[in-house]
């Protein structure tokens, strides 16, 4: 149809120069991979060296690690970590070498970092399964806290090596606490707090920051009112006559633990609208307030004074 004319092409290349460019893309890209499995061999090499050095690493004992890390090593005489050693008949490898792995290729490297544990450069979890694999026992509920979920690991509040606080906290409570809980930072300075600020209380006699079954790490007890009537002995009980509320919902149906700006800590300003949240004043006659003649702000405790519970009157009357 087209005689000896050559088909002109308006779009693409030709057939041949189309197996052309294949070929060369190709070869390309296996120069590519050639050369990035190259690149990345040394460091592939050097990590699974440096994994299979730390496996077959020997104990050189704390004397060895001493002679490079004097004044951590001077500092750790007086910590409770050092114990270790006396309770394992001072056994090689017992004190700095627990926490930090075998240190025999460490030392041959010359201080190489790569070749020993380091808590701080490894993850939060890695950090948190060295210190668990003593410490499981004290603290099993450690990896469902908020704390671990939220990747704040042992280290984030202890100082393992130089801390001179009860349990190598980094800082006595609460600053350590508020370094992260504002809110209850403000919570503390309102007019009616408990005195954690001046020391009274400590965050830990309340909560278990390694955590607990409890919502916000609170203790947990048999009786979860426990952890408030330890100190408030007078609203104990047990009762003849309890209130529902205080043993289905707990103290803080009614009360703000950290702090408010009402009395008592209490929910509310007024007493009678906070009872009146459970105590409908649909079924309250004239002797509660609601008809002539009465003083509709007295508040309820007026007359149910023994409101925590009673041994008398089942209405909680005096």
């Amino acid at each position: 149809m087209h005689g000896n004319r050559p088909v002109t092409r308006r779009f693409g290349a030709a057939p041949g120069k189309l197996r052309g460019l294949r070929v060369l893309s190709t070869i390309l890209l296996g120069a590519g991979v050639v050369c990035a499995t190259a690149l990345a061999a040394p460091g592939a090499n050097s990590s699974a060296g440096a994994a299979r050095d730390a496996a077959h690493a020997q104990y050189v004992g704390a004397e060895t690690c001493a002679s490079c890390h004097e004044e951590v090593a001077n500092a750790f005489a007086t910590n409770p970590h050092a114990k270790m050693a006396l309770l394992h008949g001072n056994a090689k490898g017992i004190t700095c070498e627990n926490c930090h792995g075998a240190g025999s290729a460490h030392v041959a490297a010359g201080g190489d970092p790569t070749k020993i544990f380091n808590p701080a450069k490894a993850t939060a979890g890695e950090v948190d399964a060295k210190c668990l694999s003593c410490h499981a026992g004290a603290h099993p509920d450690f990896l469902r806290s908020p704390h671990a979920k939220a990747n704040v690991s042992c280290i984030g509040c202890h100082d393992i090596h130089g801390s001179k606080q009860e349990a190598l906290l980094k800082a006595p409570q609460p600053q350590l606490c508020f370094q992260c809980h504002n809110d209850q930072r403000a919570q503390f300075n309102m007019p009616f707090h408990h005195r954690v600020n001046e020391g009274l209380i400590q965050c830990s006699d309340c909560h278990d920051p390694h955590g607990t079954f409890g919502n916000n790490n609170l203790r947990s007890t048999a009786d979860q009112n426990a952890i408030c009537t330890k100190c408030h002995t007078d609203v104990r009980g047990p009762f003849v006559y309890e209130h529902a509320p205080v043993k289905a919902e707990g103290c803080m149906s009614c009360h703000t633990p950290h702090g408010s700006q009402n009395a008592r800590l209490l929910n509310m300003p007024n007493i009678a609208v906070l009872c009146n949240q459970c105590h409908s004043r649909v079924a309250a006659g004239t002797v509660h307030g609601q008809g002539a003649g009465s003083d509709s702000s007295e508040p309820c405790t007026t007359c149910h004074t023994y409101i925590h519970g009673s041994n008398i009157n089942a209405a909680f009357l005096r």
